[in-house]
């Protein structure tokens, strides 16, 4: 059977061939001016894990596997730091056991074993994050073990709702399968995060994952009609309604909770119907940095026209180059809309227009215009694409030689964007030259609100050999801090995990903290549920 790196992204049999990891290890040389070696990746006949500390009772041993390459697999989620330390074939914090429920009489019980015998739990979904939420760091001594609780066998749409538009889907279904499932009913979930083909509708609710529009619909918050948790204390099923004014929502006490305070099993999604009209145009903006002004405003004017593009990502001129979207030497605005209902002429015309006027040059022969199909594919906008869905790849590939790579991302006022851009890069661009002696710092937005962007940085640079996670850690440090200090927020779509607790902590009132803590002491009275992440449980 086909079957997923338990060290990296994706599957074993994909990503760069031999080919081209030699000439992306060319390209980092001539980049950076030094020598470049690929580290072999680890194979699990290499590690040796340390026996399970623990064992699930005989009534549970049915659904619990300690395959080695299932635990390995289930020790990290696929951020740098992950991919380094399964590099140095450091699997230390790997569960004792890998749960796999059938059901929810399973996970109750799954649930009642950890409580009573203080076994540490974390919820899994598809193992994409990239802030460590998923593994069990820090925990040694804590608990008497860890097990992960995998949802991959509750996959089904259970229900749909054609007159509604909705669905009651189970947690553990993996993006490509769930629109396999919706599609013959003409519906779509329309949430493509970047790890859509390896995470789960349950990991996009508990993260409050960003997915494919950059306006209106930005986060899987705003598909969430109800939801069915379970907890240590029992279970819970939020109403199902179109909305509500009825005191706080249940279920937003769960989307976004990281496994902290129960595990969601099923919930009713609001669908779309499938688009079939689009329209799509890259709009360049040269002229250096003040090029990349003159695009911002062009984007903020967009995002509060009321026109809600389904895509309207800036990038920075040397991310454009990178992407191949671009030259080098200009921003790009890449532009797209969709409807199921109406051509989009109109739309995509008023967005150029607006694009026009601030100092854009928009394609010459106009628009992309198509009806059916799966949107762009050509052009500076397909390259884009490619190069989006392909990176999780090329990390690893980084990873392996050498190279310092990080990803954060927030969200500001439009007011304050300038500011605040110009004191992030200074910072995390001070703290990469210091750090590694030089280096690269891009931006782009990835969404985009009528009262401000979501900027996204990604960080490339040399480091040193055997040295990598301690530069990532300053260099992380350094970009959290500015985050902070400047205004934005922690993170807009990647999650807190337990990488960014500590901007966390700073940036949430101390007063909602203690009424988390006070929730999960209700719920989870015996602290076990993904301990370390958001909040710290109560002392016992």
């Amino acid at each position: 059977m086909r079957r997923r790196k338990f060290w990296g992204w994706g599957w074993e049999d994909a990503g760069p061939t031999p080919d081209q990891e030699r000439g992306i290890v060319a390209t980092l040389a001539q980049r950076f001016g030094t020598a470049v070696a690929l580290a072999d990746p680890p194979k699990a006949k290499e590690i040796a894990l340390a026996a399970p500390r623990v064992a699930p009772p005989a009534t549970l041993r049915g659904v619990c596997s300690d395959d080695p390459h299932e635990r390995l697999g289930h020790t990290y989620g696929k951020g740098f730091r992950d991919v380094v330390r399964a590099l140095r074939r450091d699997f230390a914090p790997a569960p004792d056991w890998v749960a796999f429920p059938r059901d929810e009489r399973d996970v109750a019980a799954l649930l009642d074993w950890c409580t009573s015998a203080r076994v540490a739990c974390i919820p899994y979904g598809g193992g994409s994050s990239v802030v460590g939420g998923v593994e069990a760091r820090g925990l040694a001594g804590a608990y008497a073990g860890v097990v992960s609780l995998d949802l991959g066998k509750l996959d089904r749409v259970v229900e749909i709702d054609r007159t509604s538009r909705a669905a009651r889907i189970q947690a553990g279904v993996l993006g490509p399968a769930l629109e396999d499932q919706l599609r013959p009913h003409g519906l779509t979930l329309r949430h493509y995060p970047q790890s859509f083909e390896f995470s789960t509708l349950g990991g996009w609710i508990a993260t409050r994952s960003g997915g494919h529009f950059a306006t209106l619909y930005t986060h899987v918050d705003d598909f969430v009609e109800s939801l069915r948790v379970l907890t240590p204390a029992g279970a819970l099923e939020t109403r199902r309604l179109p909305g509500s004014g009825a005191g706080p929502a249940p279920d937003r006490l769960f989307v976004g909770s990281e496994g902290t305070l129960g595990v969601i099993t099923e919930a009713w999604m609001r669908l779309q119907d499938r688009p079939t009209f689009r329209a799509s145009a890259a709009v360049r903006f040269p002229g250096g940095a003040q090029g990349f002004a003159n695009a911002v405003e062009a984007v903020r004017q967009i995002s509060q026209s009321g026109l809600h593009p389904s895509n309207c990502r800036l990038l920075d001129a040397l991310e454009a180059a990178n992407s191949s979207a671009g030259d080098g030497d200009e921003a790009v605005l890449l532009l797209a809309f969709e409807s199921a209902d109406h051509p989009l002429d109109a739309w995509i015309a008023r967005a150029l227009e607006i694009a026009r006027g601030a100092g854009g040059v928009p394609p010459a022969g106009g628009a992309s215009l198509k009806s059916g199909g799966e949107g762009a594919r050509e052009g500076a906008a397909g390259a884009w694409r490619s190069a989006f869905v392909n990176a999780p790849y090329l990390r690893d590939v980084l990873a392996r030689a050498g190279i310092v790579s990080e990803t954060f991302e927030t969200a500001v006022p439009w007011s304050r964007f300038a500011e605040f851009h110009a004191g992030v890069t200074a910072s995390v661009q001070d703290a990469i030259d210091r750090v590694c002696g030089g280096g690269t710092l891009t931006c782009r937005f990835t969404h985009v609100y009528p009262d401000g962007p979501a900027p996204y940085y990604t960080i490339l640079a040399p480091g040193r050999h055997g040295s990598e996670l301690e530069q990532w850690d300053e260099i992380k440090a350094a970009a959290m801090e500015a985050l902070v200090r400047l205004g934005g927020t922690i993170t807009h779509h990647h999650a807190v995990g337990r990488d960014h607790r500590p901007g966390y902590d700073r940036e949430t009132p101390a007063l909602f903290r203690d009424a988390l803590t006070a929730a999960k002491a209700s719920l989870d009275p015996a602290g076990v549920l993904n301990p370390g992440v958001l909040i710290d449980p109560k002392p016992r």
